[in-house]
């Protein structure tokens, strides 16, 4: 692999000075957690060393689309569960959603 966990966790601090997550109470260290991710990610990217660039284009795009939605998913449901209003840019992601034909 071209970039080490550790490269790869400072890459993932300097994306959220844009978007900060947040951890709000997890008892977990925020370090930790960023850790465990980039060793996986990393020993994923390891894996596809054989894959062609092509498969390993589109396994890294299926990753990144399932890993939005999943963030999409949760999103959603935690401001339900508080009975917050979705931000304008969910809400409108959503109504194209609930629009069949709705042109991308």
């Amino acid at each position: 692999m071209s970039i080490t966990p550790q490269e790869l966790e400072l890459l993932m601090q300097e994306v959220e000075q844009e978007d900060p997550i947040d951890f709000a109470d997890l008892p977990f260290d925020e370090q930790d957690l960023r850790g465990i991710v980039a060793k996986h990610l990393c020993e994923m990217a390891d894996a596809m060393e054989s894959f062609s660039d092509e498969d390993r284009r589109l396994t890294l795009l299926a990753v990144a689309a399932k890993l939005v939605l999943e963030n999409l998913v949760l999103h959603v449901q935690l401001l339900r569960r508080h009975g917050l209003p979705l931000n304008d840019q969910t809400e409108a992601l959503l109504a194209r959603l609930r629009k069949p034909g709705t042109p991308d």
